[in-house]
Parts: C-alpha cells; structure tokens; sequence
C-alpha cells in the first residue's frame, strides 16, 4: 500500500468513526480531497485508489491540471474499462468575478460565492454553456478579515441575499461553506464554534426558504474535520492529511 493510499484509507476511518459518534451515516459525507499545488501524477494516483471528489484553489491551476487530468481519464491510461466516471471538481477557493467565465467551463461545483455580483456572472455563464451548477454560499462566521465570504451577522440582509441568488435560473444553492480559525490547541473552542454557528445559521435560511432544503454544509479540513463532523458536516475539505505536507514552490 502506497504512502497515499494508507493516508486515504485512515482519514476514510476517521471520518467513518466521527459519523458514528455523532450518531450519523458515513455515507453522508463527501471528502473532497484539495489537490491545490499537487502534480497531476499524485491526483491520478489519489484517483485509482478510490478519491472521485476534488478540490482546486485557484481557476489558473485549475484551468491547467483539470483538462489534462480529464483526458488521462479518458484514454484509459489508468483502466481498461470502456467507460471511466471523470472527477468531480470544486471550487473551494475565492473566486474573483474576472475568473466566474473560466471557473463556470472548468468546475462541476463551486463552493465560494461570496456576492450577489459574482454569483450572477456565474449564472450568466451558465447560462450561455447550458449547463446547472450547484453552489454554495460561503460566510465568514468567525469574523476574521483574513477571510471570504458573507458576514452572518445581518441576518436578514443575508436571507435577502439568498433568496435572490436561488433564484438564478442556472445555480443550484446547495448550502453553506465555512473556513474555521485554525485552533491554537486542543481545547481551542473556536473551530466548533464556527461549525455551529454555520449550522445554525443554514437552519434558519430553511425556515425562510421552505422550498431550499439546502442540504450541504461545507466545512472541515485536515486539523479539525473531526470536530466538523459532529457538528454536522456533509463536505469536508481535506488536503494536507492525504498528499503530505505541500511542498514550497521550487522544491
């Protein structure tokens, strides 16, 4: 078993067991797997040992690595089936409105809107590609300025959002993402907070948007999917835990 695999089938484990202790399904969680900075080799390699979701940073890199990861799929390098399911790609990284035009060829999922105006430049590109791209809303319920995404403290100004941004004819509002304070150590209240408070907060939208399940929320990485899972979860974002420490570039 390779270095990656063995990584891969633990952080599955660990996600298996959280579900568990929080009384919920494993099957309800998705791991997208952040190949930002990795080789195509290590995507392809995460591919064959079972990895079908994962996650881009940039739409410059992206717009690099998807296609030709897409066509190494294709033409079977890795299998000698007839058919092969391609990657699932999101977008979990800010998206600058300039990229919406690239991000809507190039992602089946992007998990950053942060505006009104960006996610209605999506919507119009959508719309010219003729395709549906599911979405979600990320906020900032930490605060930090270091961070995207809308403030929750509005409450109504943000369910006025929402309402106008599902009903763009050609995004799919699946939910809520977040990006947690990194905790100082373990006893660091602030990442559950932060999941909590984005629970909470996709809860509420239900009531006002009863037609909106809303179904996914979006957070967890590689320190603190655990804590992510118990508060909820249906997406984790994990990348360090399963590539090995990102090299720096030139290395």
């Amino acid at each position: 078993m390779t270095n990656l695999e063995n990584n891969l089938r633990l952080v599955q484990s660990r996600i298996a067991d959280a579900a568990v202790r929080a009384g919920r399904n494993p099957n309800e969680i998705t791991l997208v797997a952040v190949s930002k900075t990795q080789p195509i080799d290590a995507i392809l390699a995460a591919y064959a040992v079972g990895v079908r979701h994962f996650g881009e940073n940039r739409v410059e890199e992206a717009a690099e690595k998807i296609p030709l990861v897409n066509q190494r799929l294709q033409t079977n390098q890795l299998s000698n089936h007839p058919t092969i399911q391609l990657p699932t790609w999101h977008l979990v990284g800010h998206l600058q409105s300039r990229k919406a035009k690239d991000a809507a060829a190039l992602f089946d999922f992007v998990q950053s809107i942060d505006s009104v105006a960006l996610a209605k430049k999506l919507n119009d590109r959508a719309v010219a590609l003729g395709k549906k791209i599911p979405i979600l809303l990320e906020v900032n319920v930490s605060g930090e300025e270091s961070k995207y995404g809308f403030p929750p403290e509005t409450r109504q100004t943000f369910f006025d959002v929402a309402r106008e941004i599902v009903a763009l004819s050609n995004l799919d509002v699946q939910g809520l993402m977040t990006v947690a304070p990194i905790a100082q150590d373990a006893d660091d209240p602030r990442p559950r907070s932060a999941f909590r408070a984005l629970r909470a907060l996709r809860d509420e939208i239900r009531r006002e948007l009863p037609s909106h399940p809303l179904p996914h929320l979006s957070m967890g990485m590689t320190d603190d999917f655990e804590t992510a899972i118990a508060e909820g979860a249906t997406i984790v974002r994990i990348g360090r835990a399963i590539f090995g420490e990102r090299k720096s570039p030139g290395e």
